[in-house]
């Protein structure tokens, strides 16, 4: 795939916290339209790698290119309204507000009020749940609401590039296979998306191509179909029960 059909780049990315690199001279592509994952352990550095794309967290080395154009350093607001959106990890609703209130927060960086209202209602149609308590505060939703609010709200922004993080963290079996069907459709419609995951069954499942970070490095990548049936893939991040079915 040329750069030019490459919707964000990360080329020999690096990221430190006091002497600390978290984040280890890595490079990975995603393309226009493409769902790809990075799976590994707690601590490899994943969340870091989106904070940095995001502009949350500062670069000592490399580059990043969204759309073809270095952002490297661009405060993270400016991102949003360039498409790039982010839902972090612990969702990061805002709890004494209202469900519709949250939502409208997902448009402040638009003019355009009545297709705010118009994306709204689609974000309602998509959960359901969430239409029933519309009016009902963030704070009181289940975790899994939680995370249909958080995504409802990237939508919002109309992103062109959306990165997750572990939007499976914490929640029932029904709620995680709700969730990834939702992310399914979303990528269906068009929509870029980076996912971080640490179900890297369900991640390689849902995703394109995927990358394996460990330690602050990526040590594999590839189609996530040949992930799934690689046996290191399977021994380190599919558990022993994986490993015994093969």
């Amino acid at each position: 795939m040329s750069q030019a059909e490459n919707m964000l780049e990360l080329d020999c990315l690096e990221v430190a916290y006091g002497g600390i690199r978290a984040v280890r001279s890595i490079s990975l592509h995603v393309g226009k339209g493409e769902l790809v994952s990075l799976i590994g352990a707690n601590g490899a550095g994943k969340s870091t790698t989106l904070r940095a794309i995001c502009g949350l967290v500062p670069t000592v080395g490399g580059d990043i290119r969204y759309d073809g154009r270095s952002i490297t350093g661009a405060p993270s607001f400016t991102l949003v309204r360039q498409g790039l959106v982010m839902v972090p990890e612990g969702r990061g609703i805002f709890g004494q507000l209202t469900i519709e209130e949250n939502l409208e927060m997902g448009g402040y960086s638009r003019r355009d009020l009545n297709a705010v209202r118009q994306d709204t209602e689609q974000v309602f149609a998509l959960f359901p749940r969430l239409a029933e308590r519309r009016r009902q505060s963030a704070g009181t939703l289940s975790g899994g609401e939680q995370q249909m609010l958080a995504i409802g709200r990237a939508m919002i922004s109309r992103p062109r590039l959306l990165l997750l993080d572990e939007p499976s963290m914490g929640l029932a079996p029904l709620m995680v296979e709700k969730i990834f069907e939702v992310v399914r459709t979303i990528a269906a419609e068009g929509v870029t998306i980076l996912l971080i995951e640490q179900n890297a069954k369900l991640a390689l499942q849902t995703s394109h191509r995927g990358y394996v970070m460990e330690s602050g490095e990526i040590i594999l990548e590839g189609l996530s179909a040949q992930l799934l049936d690689n046996p290191k893939v399977r021994a380190a991040y599919l558990g022993e029960e994986e490993v015994a079915a093969s």
